[in-house]
């Protein structure tokens, strides 16, 4: 937001340097981010002169030059060769001396130097309207008929204004600043610690001489949503002269960045950054049958709006209509058909306050944000409506000419309250940290406009004015004294009175970091994406659970309108702004939540996500490239199921049902699922446009974190004693897990049995149907004294029968 440093000084008698002004503001949470010098006519005009045109000679080698003598004042006379037709003796014309800068309308600035031009010497140059960046003309130099003093700086004939503007960061919570008398508010607030500051209230411009000229066009107003529209006012003008504004219009508007377009429309500007009330003009022409109507329109009604671009209207944009058809999108943007044009005579201006969730709904929704929205949605001071109309009314009666031509019409079926806030002193000394005089306070209060209604001892009973529309509970009424109070005047106390906390156990951000280092430590890079996902891909993907999927209210767009019930499609759009950029080794990994709603309540879980595609490691000389592949993300998984020690746990493996999974295994631990991982499904590939295999692995985090908090990892010297192994091929049916085996295995030999792992599985030629072979290795260790063959075989023996009796599983023959 921009504020003007000479503009303030019309709502508030100011005798500080810009500067000083800044880090006040700054002090009250106006951030000023940076303060910009700034001049009405670029370049400020410097080393630019009225000077005389004492002769006027044709030149010699040129047909269309002259050569000139120009007097520049105190005696000083320069030899300038001019091309302009227009030039003559005893003219008063504007000079750029040799070293000045001029800044033409069109173009880049440039520098004055000496020149010879066709072999005459030129000290300067007689300048054009276009050339100063005064205007647009270039049809010769600029002649002054006014007979002005030769020598006068340009500066001072044009009265140009030197300007210093704010850039201030405004926060959400701070709409009642959002303009040059709600910035000027902080500065008379400050007055209560400041004594620079005398002024007690805002100089605000008189509007108590409005009143009606004639009642030549009467405009009628139906506000048919209440709800969306608690306030609606209008005026009509009439005998409107539409035109340029005057130079001091054109100069606070340009002060602050804002484009001029017409007299009517540059106030309704002014008034905007004046008051923070947002203002529309419309032209009265077209507003059939003399009625505006405030309502919402049918679903997919078309409407052209100033950018002339065509809108698609929903039927929850609040819409401002005549008999026909919509006009304006209320609060938002103005209609292409029904804005004031250079043919407009008469004018219908509206000031209105509109719901800030109306307006921010439908901003979002068509990807608008003006200076109205952008004020409105965080909203603005209702009982400022009628005060900022008669504002503008008038000074368009005094730049315009026009004549006013009808009482105000106003809606407002119900009273905008100021809201009442229980205030305690202690409250303020004890959040505060320092005990503020009572008397200080009320003046900090008085100067914010906060009325004190009752005191009672240290409690006060305070009525907030609507304008402050974030201050509606003691703490931000304790917030409000505090920062203009100043926070850099509150000492940190030497003694901290603090709670004791303790880390919960298990610690989620210790395990967290320590995955994270792993997966590093294996060559994953870690991403971070949004929650927010589109819904089309949930829609288009029939396979991926849809169920309980959480939708947004208020998108910031329409690609961001639902809550991630998976992580997958973060990683798949990761995956896919590499592969676009070359990069198609790819390893990573994602902390992050899923979403969902069931039985009308909601939950959240902790994801980790992990997408690996390409190939293991860098291309180098002295390596061969190996591509990844499902034994590659399991190996990932496996490692984290291992560092946390939940490979003690009962770690059951089998096939995942996932959608995203086109084959895949899912793995649960005492009951727990805790990952889904494999290939994924070649719809989504070409979904994203992938052009290789992508293995993805899901770990329920709240799941995983549990679990490893019930883990005992414990530190085992390397045994002295060898181990023994022993391997089978069982032949079992299809749907025999392998976690059975691994479960029977245990329960036969606890003592002596230490690992089993599964290297081969093998379904086909000479493997009767319904059934797979599993090759299954076992370590056995005794960790007193070396194992014995015969000791062994007989615990194979016990094992196989119990396999036969409990999974049917035989030998392979």
């Amino acid at each position: 937001m921009k504020i003007s440093y000479n503009w303030l000084k019309n709502y508030i008698d100011i005798n500080l340097d810009a500067q000083q002004v800044a880090d006040w503001l700054t002090s009250t949470g106006l951030e000023v981010e940076g303060v910009e010098k700034v001049q009405s006519i670029p370049g400020g005009l410097e080393g630019i002169v009225i000077g005389e045109v004492v002769s006027c000679e044709k030149h010699e080698n040129a047909d269309k030059l002259k050569v000139t003598q120009v007097d520049l004042g105190n005696g000083e006379t320069k030899q300038i060769v001019c091309g302009a037709p227009n030039v003559d003796k005893g003219q008063k014309v504007v000079v750029a001396t040799v070293g000045a800068t001029i800044h033409p309308t069109d173009g880049e600035p440039f520098e004055i130097k000496k020149a010879k031009i066709r072999g005459e010497r030129s000290e300067g140059m007689i300048c054009a309207e276009d050339e100063l960046g005064l205007g647009v003309s270039h049809d010769g130099i600029m002649v002054l008929t006014d007979n002005p003093k030769t020598g006068t700086p340009a500066a001072e004939y044009f009265k140009v204004e030197n300007d210093n503007v704010f850039e201030i960061g405004l926060t959400p919570n701070r709409a009642d600043a959002a303009s040059h008398i709600g910035t000027a508010r902080d500065l008379v607030a400050l007055g209560a610690v400041k004594d620079e500051l005398k002024d007690k209230c805002i100089n605000w411009p008189k509007v108590d001489h409005f009143k009606v000229d004639n009642h030549d066009l009467e405009i009628g107003i139906d506000v048919q949503n209440t709800e969306a529209c608690p306030r609606y006012a209008g005026v009509t003008l009439t005998n409107v002269k539409v035109g340029p504004s005057p130079d001091w219009l054109q100069n606070k508007l340009r002060s602050i960045g804002l484009a001029l377009i017409n007299n009517v429309v540059d106030i309704t500007n002014f008034v905007l950054h004046e008051t923070g009330q947002p203002l529309h003009a419309f032209d009265a022409s077209k507003i059939k049958g003399n009625k505006v109507t405030v309502r919402t329109v049918a679903d997919k009604t078309k409407f052209t709006t100033l950018d002339e671009e065509e809108r698609e209207l929903s039927d929850k944009d609040l819409m401002i209509c005549n008999d026909d058809e919509p006009m304006c999108i209320a609060g938002v943007f103005g209609g292409v058909d029904s804005g004031v044009k250079e043919e407009t005579v008469n004018v219908f201006l509206e000031s209105a306050y509109f719901d800030p969730v109306w307006v921010r709904k439908t901003a979002k929704r068509h990807g608008l944000s003006t200076d109205a929205s952008f004020r409105f949605e965080r909203g603005v001071d209702p009982l400022n409506t009628i005060y900022a109309l008669k504002r503008a009314a008038l000074l368009m009666k005094e730049i315009c000419g026009a004549s006013i031509s009808s009482e105000i019409v106003e809606e407002h079926p119900k009273e905008h309250e100021w809201f009442e806030v229980t205030f305690n002193m202690d409250n303020l000394d004890r959040i505060g940290g320092k005990s503020l005089d009572i008397k200080l306070v009320k003046a900090i209060l008085t100067r914010l406009e906060i009325v004190i209604d009752e005191e009672n001892g240290r409690e006060l009973k305070l009525l907030v004015p609507p304008f402050k529309v974030d201050v509606q509970r003691e703490i931000d009424v304790i917030e409000e004294i505090l920062r203009i109070y100043g926070y850099d005047n509150i000492e940190i106390p030497q003694k901290l009175s603090s709670s004791l906390s303790y880390a919960p156990k298990p610690n989620p951000e210790v395990i967290r970091n320590r995955a994270s280092e792993l997966l590093v430590s294996r060559g994953f890079l870690e991403a971070m994406s949004n929650s927010l996902t589109k819904a089309d891909y949930y829609e288009k993907f029939k396979g991926i659970d849809s169920k309980g999927i959480v939708k947004i209210a208020n998108p910031l767009s329409s690609e961001l309108n639902v809550l991630r019930t998976s992580m997958v499609f973060d990683l798949l759009e990761a995956a896919q702004f590499n592969q676009n950029r070359q990069s198609t080794d790819i390893k990573l990994f994602e902390f992050g939540r899923t979403y969902s709603v069931k039985n009308d309540k909601s939950k959240e879980r902790e994801k980790l996500s992990i997408a690996v595609a390409g190939n293991q490691e860098p291309e180098a000389w002295n390596t061969q490239s190996k591509k990844v592949g499902f034994d590659f993300i399991k190996g990932a998984v496996s490692a984290l199921i291992d560092a946390f020690g939940l490979d003690k746990f009962n770690v059951q493996w089998k096939e995942s049902e996932s959608g995203f999974l086109s084959a895949g295994l899912s793995i649960t631990i005492n009951k727990n699922h805790v990952a889904d991982l494999g290939i994924i499904s070649g719809d989504l590939l070409k979904e994203f446009s992938l052009k290789q295999d992508l293995y993805f692995a899901e770990i329920d985090w709240t799941n995983f974190v549990k679990l490893a908090g019930q883990a005992k990892v414990r530190f085992k010297p390397v045994s002295k004693y060898p181990a023994m192994r022993r391997d089978l091929a069982l032949i079992v049916d299809k749907e025999v897990p392998f976690s059975s085996i691994v479960e029977v295995a245990e329960k036969t030999e606890k003592k002596l049995l230490e690992n089993v792992n599964l290297f081969d599985v093998y379904e086909g030629k000479n493997i009767e149907d319904g059934k797979k072979s599993y090759a299954v290795s076992f370590i056995f260790r005794d960790e007193q004294k070396t194992l014995t063959d015969k000791k062994v075989d007989k615990v194979m023996s016990k094992l196989l029968q119990n396999l036969e009796k409990e999974t049917g599983a035989g030998l392979r023959e």
